[in-house]
């Protein structure tokens, strides 16, 4: 008999269809049942021995919420037996949402290091998705997220915990590079396994629609940063087996339940996977090629809330490294989106946009990167290049200031997309980012009065759980200071950098624990809530604004 090794996870839903992720033990049929009658049945494709279903659930009614169970060969495996938790639910947002009638709640953060077992001491703290789970669990008539947004570091290949490393000592040892980290497609599988199997973090996310894209842990420190850093690590003998298995691994467990099921239907490669008994070399295939050309694929995507549209930009596999063009996205990414960003104005009054890096740093911060960047591209000359390659690599400068070009593109179309000169400009336009472990709010200023109509905000929230170093703390406050200003501002002069298109000011924070922030989006209003785990096992609310009246 089939059973249930992952999952279910609850991905996809809008007003009649949704969307159920499951890992079986063997080849079967998945199937979802709900209370009100909606059901919806898929076969298991196979990938490297392991056995996989996105099943689509059609037939539901917009407005409700109805408990569902899953059942693999007709057998139900969901809920498990004795469960202290309440049924998993699918919610569907109400008729007439789309206008502007509706409410949508959106809670996000990144960098999540699987918590330790129960009887074990976590080292980094309470974990905000177990106390997030506890609360929903503890009162189901509670407010709850729409959806629930992880902006990178689901997983953390190249920093394992102690039960990890000690399988891949049993399995194949740690002389060998890559030692105590993930090595292949079946190590990946479980850090997925210890992420998703903590008990409230599995229930919470069978009942909470979730929103995921990758950031560099989820492949290994500081993932693309350079092209020299790029040729430097193709050369280990390890690197090819990580990056495919890396990429593979994310495309079964994370970017399927971020697609539509109109994008499911037309997906080629979702097709061939599930149309061969073992999908492992057709995946594999495509792995290469987008390792091997980083356009022939997309990871960005966009969700539409109703009025709410999330555009959701990968930061990390889209860049072009060659640094006499330097991108974080390259030309058809960054015409998606814009594309995307335009779409039909008038028809939304938010819009998210998710990148698991910071747009707007603390000042010294962004400086350092726009300098650091100026150097390597040879503004002070060859021995200059090499020491700001070497700093780029030990300070992780490769955010959005590190790419200038980009930040400056990216902040124009905000300008536009926000002005009064689109119809029907938004009320707000939000970048959601993580990253950095520490939360802040900031403002960007355009000159002279040149700004957008909608309020532009950049919201970082980091770590929903890891550990937070003192210099990190230190440093990220001295980061926003007057003092750090000026010096960031000497940096910038010695790399012959211009100022950047826009200032910014630092409006909330910064906040420093396991935290989520959560929007509460209705009309053209929007509020913010952050909340951080306490020892208790409670999320603790440390700030709560409005963001639009």
């Amino acid at each position: 008999m089939a059973g249930l090794l992952l999952g279910p996870l609850l991905r996809y839903a809008d007003g009649s269809s949704a969307t159920v992720w499951v890992e079986a033990s063997r080849p079967c049929a998945a199937e979802v049942r709900c209370a009100d009658g909606a059901a919806g049945t898929a076969r298991t494709f196979q990938v490297a021995g392991h056995h996989y279903a996105l099943v689509q659930v059609d037939g539901l009614t917009a407005g409700t919420a109805t408990a569902y169970e899953v059942l693999l060969d007709g057998a139900r495996v969901w809920p498990l037996p004795d469960s202290p938790f309440p049924p998993s639910v699918i919610r569907t947002p109400a008729a007439g949402a789309d206008d502007g009638d509706g409410e949508v709640r959106v809670t996000f953060g990144s960098c999540r290091w699987a918590a330790p077992p129960a009887d074990d001491r976590d080292p980094v703290g309470p974990d905000a998705l177990d106390s997030l789970a506890a609360r929903l669990a503890a009162d189901p008539t509670a407010e709850r997220p729409d959806v629930l947004l992880l902006l990178g570091d689901q997983v953390y290949a190249d920093e394992v915990s102690d039960g990890t490393r000690e399988r891949i000592a049993a399995r194949r040892g740690l002389a060998d590079p890559p030692g105590a980290e993930v090595a292949d497609f079946e190590e990946y599988t479980w850090l997925y396994y210890e992420s998703w199997l903590d008990p409230e973090v599995r229930w919470l996310l069978s009942t909470v629609p979730s929103c995921m894209v990758f950031d560099d842990h989820d492949v290994v420190d500081d993932w693309n940063t350079s092209a020299a850093w790029l040729a430097d690590i193709r050369a280990t003998p390890w690197w090819r087996e990580r990056i495919l298995s890396g990429l593979m691994s994310y495309w079964v467990h994370q970017h399927l339940g971020n697609l539509a099921p109109a994008e499911l239907a037309a997906d080629p490669l979702y097709a061939a996977v599930r149309d061969t008994p073992d999908g492992t070399d057709v995946l594999r295939a495509f792995a290469c090629r987008a390792d091997a050309d980083p356009a022939s694929v997309r990871w960005s995507y966009r969700r539409d809330f109703g009025r709410v549209r999330l555009l959701m930009v990968d930061t990390r596999a889209a860049r072009v490294l060659d640094e006499g063009g330097r991108s974080m996205l390259g030309p058809g990414e960054e015409a998606w989106l814009r594309e995307q960003a335009l779409d039909r104005p008038g028809s939304y009054d938010h819009l998210l946009i998710g990148t698991s890096l910071p747009w707007l740093l603390p000042h010294l911060v962004h400086d350092a990167e726009m300098w650091d960047a100026a150097l390597c591209r040879g503004e002070r000359g060859p021995r200059w290049a090499r020491f700001g390659e070497k700093l780029r690599r030990a300070a992780d400068l490769e955010h959005w200031a590190a790419f200038p070009t980009s930040f400056a593109t990216l902040t124009a179309l905000i300008a536009e997309v926000g002005s009064g000169a689109a119809p029907g400009a938004p009320a707000s336009v939000l970048v959601l980012s993580g990253d950095v472990h520490h939360a802040y709010v900031a403002e960007p200023r355009w000159p002279d009065g040149t700004g957008p109509d909608a309020r532009v905000l950049q919201l970082t929230c980091s770590p929903v759980h890891n550990a937070i170093p003192l210099s990190i703390k230190v440093g990220f406050r001295f980061g926003w200071s007057a003092a750090a200003r000026a010096l960031g501002r000497r940096f910038a002069r010695h790399g012959r950098c211009p100022r950047p298109p826009v200032d910014w000011r630092k409006t909330g924070g910064p906040w420093f624990g396991n935290q989520l922030m959560s929007l509460t989006l209705r009309g053209r209003s929007a509020r913010l809530r952050l909340e951080q785990a306490r020892g208790d096992g409670v999320l603790a609310t440390v700030q709560e604004s409005d963001l639009t009246p």
